[in-house]
């Protein structure tokens, strides 16, 4: 009886019956078997197959357990009508009552996937034809009692992720793989990353930090603290000691270079002499300076030194040259190079920091997962913050992204195909569904001869 409408030309039962090769209620020609929602394909497979084939002899057990109670029916009753008093009542009763049962059971599985006999009865065939109601309330169902902001929040409050979070940092191995999968993710993101787009960023992140802060303050300040401190006196050292040195190797240089600049109607030894000792006095001069940590020139540079520094925080005319002389240099094309070259230097040392097992980078990065891991493992205060943050941003995730997620849901159902659909669910769960069919017969036969037994004890 439950076959008996196999051979109609049309219905779902005869495409529940195709075999899993074709491509039946499927749009032909859609490549990587998308629906025509681009969503992946809920197709028929050969395992969806192969536990159909238990769903068949399950029907075929269900259908001959019918059949057997038919018979006993039939029999039951013609030895009643032939005269046989007794025990031909009781199993009529019961066999009756038994096949109503597992009527009643067949048709209510069939109606769950097809339309029973194919007869348009309503509230039949409900898979295929409330599929996409099925999926919207799956989806609804789901977003209500499942990405719930305080049900989030509750079961991650359960789990405990921060004491746990922190045993499972704590231990070493964990510690290694999770500084190895960080500086995987590391040189593949500086990899994917184009040179130039970064070099343009970063070069006028650098120009625009600098063009909006004012530096002459600052370098006053810096300057009139190294002056107060007495730093810049080596400086100075350098410098008196660099220029002594340099006259005794450029003496005739200084000399051609006075007696070049003197008049023509002089005579010529004049002009020596005078060269020969501006030189001896500028070589005094310099080697007094290099010599004498008192000499009033070094006082001079001093008093030089704090009012400049002075001027750069106060005097507003020397600020601004300052600034006109930043901006000159930034917009020099030499600095502009150097700014952007810098991270083209940055990230092969980060690159090569991220490789190496061994590097400073990736041991810092282990030593600080141990020690965020012993801490999170021992401090309740951290746990709950980790905790809290966590909560948070899962419970922000659900609130926000709740009907993107169930539309998911509802989407995908309905991109399904309905005849696929139903026969994968039917294979799936049709062995328990038949169980359910023999059940009806065997408790609608014990039923009946309950009944029939209490209505002919109370009839005699």
């Amino acid at each position: 009886m439950e076959r008996s409408n196999k051979g109609r030309a049309a219905g779902p039962d005869t495409d529940a019956d195709r075999s899993p090769g074709t491509d039946a209620g499927r749009s032909p020609g859609r490549p990587g078997g998308l629906s025509a929602a681009g969503l992946p394909a809920f197709s028929y497979t050969a395992a969806d197959e192969e536990k159909r084939r238990g769903v068949r002899r399950m029907k075929t057990t269900a259908s001959g357990l019918l059949l057997l109670v038919a018979v006993i029916y039939v029999l039951a009753t013609w030895a009643k009508n032939s005269g046989v008093d007794g025990w031909p009542g009781y199993v009529a009763a019961a066999a009756e009552a038994g096949m109503v049962g597992a009527l009643a059971d067949w048709f209510a599985v069939t109606a769950l996937f097809r339309r029973p006999l194919g007869l348009p009865i309503p509230h039949t065939a409900i898979i295929p034809n409330k599929k996409d109601q099925l999926g919207t309330s799956l989806g609804a169902f789901v977003g209500e009692n499942f990405l719930s902001a305080d049900v989030v929040r509750a079961r991650l409050r359960a789990l405990g992720i921060g004491g746990r979070l922190g045993s499972w940092l704590a231990e070493p191995s964990h510690a290694d793989r999770v500084t190895a999968e960080l500086s995987t993710a590391l040189r593949g993101a500086l990899t994917v990353l184009r040179d130039s787009d970064v070099q343009a960023v970063v070069g006028e992140a650098i120009t625009r930090r600098a063009d909006a802060a004012e530096i002459a303050p600052g370098l006053g300040k810096m300057l009139d603290r190294i002056v107060s401190d007495g730093a810049h006196h080596r400086a100075v050292d350098l410098i008196c000691a660099r220029a002594h040195d340099w006259l005794v190797e450029h003496g005739d240089s200084v000399m051609d270079a006075v007696q070049g600049g003197a008049p023509g109607w002089t005579p010529r030894f004049v002009d020596r002499r005078i060269g020969d000792r501006v030189y001896r006095e500028l070589l005094r001069f310099v080697t007094e300076m290099r010599d004498m940590p008192g000499h009033p020139a070094r006082g001079a540079i001093d008093r030089f030194l704090r009012d400049f520094a002075a001027d750069l925080q106060s005097d507003t005319d020397t600020r601004a040259r300052v600034e006109r002389l930043k901006s000159d240099l930034l917009a020099r094309p030499e600095v502009q190079d150097i700014i952007a070259s810098a991270w083209s230097s940055v990230r092969g040392m980060i690159i090569s920091a991220a490789s190496d097992d061994h590097s400073e980078l990736r041991l810092r990065a282990r030593a600080s997962l141990l020690s965020l891991g012993a801490r999170l493992a021992t401090d309740g205060r951290l746990q709950a913050k980790v905790e809290g943050w966590v909560e948070d941003a899962a419970g922000y995730v659900v609130s926000t992204y709740r009907g993107e997620i169930t539309s998911l849901i509802s989407d995908t159902v309905k991109s399904w195909d309905a005849t696929d659909t139903s026969r994968k669910i039917e294979a799936n769960i049709g062995r328990d569904l038949q169980f359910i069919r023999i059940n009806g017969t065997v408790v609608g036969a014990l039923a009946g001869l309950v009944i029939y037994t209490v209505s002919h004890a109370l009839g005699a």
